[in-house]
């Protein structure tokens, strides 16, 4: 018996595909960046810290609030996740921008114009926080609670640079909603790093 057969035409060639790399889900990463940096700088806010333990707070603004949320954004936007991109790049900048805030450019700012721009800065945080919080209904439940912490947290603290209230009323009840803010990030991380490594629901986000 021929093992060739002209008569049934060439041999199907096999396609062979280069396998695509998984990129994998940078939420935690992001999240777990925001989270750690938001309760450090919230117990300063909170006044549990004294406020001279700010500069020690401004190399996790920089290095894992500021990059490590600067790399989850833009691996979000490879994955195709238009909120999360937003999100993590955004608020990877405000670090970044927060940390040249206090070490570089407010020791360059009049004394008398501090508090309304510093006012106005946290403010206007606080309305792309507001956005977001309303785009964040079509997703998880625990991150829309993160976007609602942090919005409220980011005008508290606003009304305290304004100096309203009469002193630093604002500013530290602004600090104990970031706690709160931090510890809804952190679980947020929590859950989507543990589900995502056990396969299934351990820990609901929802």
């Amino acid at each position: 018996m021929s093992v060739n057969n002209p008569a049934a035409g060439p041999a199907p060639v096999m396609q062979t595909h280069e396998a695509v790399p998984t990129i994998a889900d940078p939420a935690p990463l992001g999240l777990a960046g925001f989270g750690l940096t938001t309760m450090l700088l919230s117990f300063i806010n909170a006044g549990i810290i004294g406020a001279g333990a700010t500069t020690a707070v401004l190399p996790m603004a920089a290095a894992y609030g500021g990059f490590g949320q600067l790399l989850a954004g833009m691996w979000a936007f490879k994955r195709g996740n238009t909120f999360a991109a937003t999100a993590f790049t955004s608020y990877g900048a405000f670090w970044l921008s927060y940390y040249l805030l206090v070490d570089v450019f407010l020791a360059k700012t009049a004394p008398a114009t501090i508090s309304p721009i510093v006012g106005l800065y946290l403010f206007m945080w606080g309305i792309f926080t507001l956005y977001m919080f309303v785009a964040s209904f079509a997703g998880a439940k625990a991150v829309t609670v993160v976007f609602l912490l942090l919005t409220l947290t980011f005008l508290l603290l606003a009304f305290g640079a304004w100096g309203w209230g009469g002193g630093t009323g604002f500013t530290h009840i602004g600090g104990y909603v970031g706690i709160l803010t931090a510890i809804a990030a952190l679980y947020t991380s929590f859950a989507d790093v543990t589900n995502a490594t056990f396969k299934r629901v351990v820990l609901p986000t929802n």
